[in-house]
């Protein structure tokens, strides 16, 4: 690794950690409800939302309510983007005349977007893809408020750290359309308009048919990219309006537009520990909450490049780079790699089934242990909580003392609730994966033989289970309902298997009254305890997923070395 490669990453860390409290701040004050420039400016047109939908803002809910709210609202949006996809053939701004979707590729879309996952079992243009119209009514909406969905759970589950003897949560609607109005369009304005300067498409326009150099006509795709490609990226959905995804120079041209995309990742997920620390008044934990998940970033990253940068021992010297994109280059893509596994995003710059065995597992690792690395936006700070409360329940039973988080005692209802949180994402990965390998229709996708074939599948659930959407490409999926239906069922299993169990937690530590720390009492705002935290997420994560891991990915890493493929 040269000394620019080494300034790329430390440059790419350090711009999170710049940012982390001027977007957390700014988050945190947008979900108390405390004013800001963008709240002065769009006020009438947040009052206007709830004049339209009948909503009273003020009005609180418990946290059955707020869950109902939660579940009827993703329902509806799933329903919407279905219907338009089984229809986008007869809709408007279809200049590529894209057609109707089979059904339950349909079905696998519309979960997937509604529950910020955005796997796609489908190519991003061309006639077997989206229209413009589902993209921006469709797509683009629910990139918003699928983003959106997993804040306002989180701030629930804040409040009910934070209050004491309470019942309420806040109002779900208020904390969706907020944190979409006043937060996430206003950072994806800035973003598009960063990656139009840099050549992003943005236009109505249809595909453009030019010969090539060999004489062959090629179809060159056009359309809205730029303003999808924002929250996209920041909304951590993943997806690609192209194909080919951020390897295609419409969508990612230059190292500059691949910086921005990069760290537009991982920016909202850094900020959402940030917003916790000022909303509980304990900026301290947030920040050690924040060290925990970027110690285990910073760990993946290393390992990723080291493996990249590795080579394939049996021709020493020679870069590994198949699958890259030679203007972007080992460190960038495997920097990538990593930044997209860990933030639950799912967008790509380079092919992961390409990538070393090693870099490869590790981008399935950081999946598979659930969103707690930045992860989703706050989907990685509430799964973090709960490994927290797991946490501090351990270190109690180990010295004999109640267990207790932000002065609450954490009982088994909250103990339960969260290994259910915790486990359940796990359960579907493993279960699905058993299933498409024991069967001779999961087994018929495998491009692979060995240990890759097996790791082809792992990450194909993965990926979905953890609300993540890239693909290890090598595993044709597209061709048999089989992947696409009982991948929609991994997302909604693994999506409101978190969600539902966050919110039963909410709803008992709002109602509980908080007692100062006595002697004896575990801190949580110290290194120690943020030691304590990792561990517990590498052994769960390990213990759940290390036999896979070991048949798949590591298998594969030792037969490179041995000079063996199978």
């Amino acid at each position: 690794m040269s000394s620019h490669d080494l300034f790329i990453i430390v440059l790419f860390i350090g711009i999170l950690v710049a940012f982390t409290p001027l977007l957390g701040k700014w988050l945190a004050n947008v979900l108390q409800g405390e004013p800001t420039w963008f709240s002065r400016l769009l006020g009438p047109v947040e009052s206007c939302a709830y004049r339209m939908a009948g909503v009273d803002p003020s009005r609180e809910m418990d946290w059955k309510k707020y869950l109902a709210a939660v579940l009827l609202f993703n329902a509806a949006g799933f329903l919407i983007l279905f219907l338009s996809l089984l229809c986008q053939k007869w809709l408007p701004l279809n200049p590529a005349g894209t057609e109707n979707m089979r059904w339950d590729i349909a079905f696998n879309t519309a979960v997937s977007f509604m529950t910020n996952t955005n796997w796609q079992f489908y190519s991003g243009e061309g006639p077997e893809g989206i229209s413009y119209f589902v993209q921006m009514t469709g797509l683009g909406v629910q990139n918003f408020v699928s983003a959106a969905t997993g804040i306002a759970v989180m701030a629930a589950l804040i409040r009910g750290l934070k209050r004491k003897c309470a019942s309420t949560l806040g109002n779900f609607w208020a904390d969706l359309t907020r944190s979409t109005l006043y937060f996430l369009i206003p950072i994806s304005v800035v973003v598009a308009l960063l990656l139009v300067s840099q050549g992003v498409v943005q236009s109505f326009d249809g595909p453009t048919t030019v010969a090539g150099m060999d004489g062959v006509e090629q179809v060159i795709p056009n359309g809205p990219a730029a303003s999808q490609v924002a929250i996209k990226q920041l909304g951590t959905n993943g997806g690609g309006f192209f194909g080919n995804n951020s390897t295609h120079p419409f969508e990612n041209p230059t190292p500059f537009s691949n910086m921005i995309e990069m760290l537009s990742l991982l920016l909202i997920g850094c900020a959402c520990p940030y917003a916790y620390g000022v909303m509980i008044g304990k900026r301290k934990q947030g920040w050690i909450i924040f060290g925990a998940m970027m110690l285990l970033l910073v760990t993946t990253i290393g390992l990723s490049q080291w493996a990249e940068h590795a080579g394939n021992p049996l021709f020493p010297g020679l870069e590994m780079l198949e699958g890259k994109e030679v203007r972007l280059g080992i460190t960038n893509s495997s920097l990538w790699s990593v930044a997209t596994t860990a933030s639950s995003n799912g967008s790509v710059n380079c092919m992961h089934c390409s990538m070393s065995p090693l870099a490869g597992g590790i981008a399935l690792f950081n999946m598979l242990l659930g969103e707690v690395i930045f992860g989703g936006l706050g989907c990685g700070l509430y799964g973090m909580l709960m490994f927290a409360m797991i946490t501090v329940f351990l270190c109690g039973l180990m010295v004999g003392r109640t267990p207790k988080f932000l002065g609450k005692k954490i009982e088994a209802r909250e103990v339960r609730w969260s290994m259910v949180g915790v486990l359940l994402p796990g359960i579907a990965v493993l279960a699905m994966s058993g299933l498409a390998a024991a069967t001779e229709v999961g087994r018929e996708s495998i491009c692979n033989a060995g240990p890759h074939g097996l790791t082809e599948i792992l990450y194909c659930f993965g990926s979905q289970a953890g609300n993540n959407g890239s693909a290890f490409a090598g595993l044709s999926v597209g061709d048999t309902p089989f992947y696409s239906l009982l991948g929609g069922l991994a997302m909604l299993l693994a999506r409101f298997g978190a969600i539902i169990p966050v919110m039963i937690i909410a709803g008992s530590m709002v109602s509980k009254k908080t007692a100062p720390p006595a002697q004896g009492t575990m801190a949580t705002d110290n290194l120690m305890f943020m030691i304590l935290l990792v561990a517990v997420v590498l052994i769960v994560g390990a213990l759940t997923f290390f036999p896979a891991l070991a048949l798949g990915p590591i298998l594969e890493h030792l037969l490179l070395y041995s000079g063996s493929v199978l």
